[in-house]
């Protein structure tokens, strides 16, 4: 599975920019805060987080930043984080 299926799904915003955050290899907390230094300058495009398991840690904080997300996938998981 290609990152880029987490933009089919119909709530990520259809647009063209996005680039890819690959955490797998890093222990935690790396994942969490790599993530968040990323998210500070999004803008219009969006960020596809790849892990290898669901980062509900992340989730909260996205949202205290008034970020929206959406996950899919097993193992790796893609999280595409956008600004509405």
């Amino acid at each position: 599975m290609e990152p880029t299926v987490v933009l089919d799904s119909e709530v990520v915003p259809d647009r063209p920019d996005y680039e890819t955050l690959d955490v797998r290899e890093l222990p935690p907390p790396k994942p969490l805060q790599e993530t968040l230094e990323a998210v500070v300058n999004l803008d219009e495009r969006v960020l596809i987080q790849i892990n290898d398991r669901t980062p509900q840690h992340l989730f909260p904080k996205l949202e205290e930043r008034g970020l929206e997300h959406e996950s899919v996938g097993d193992d790796p998981v893609y999280t595409a984080i956008w600004v509405p």
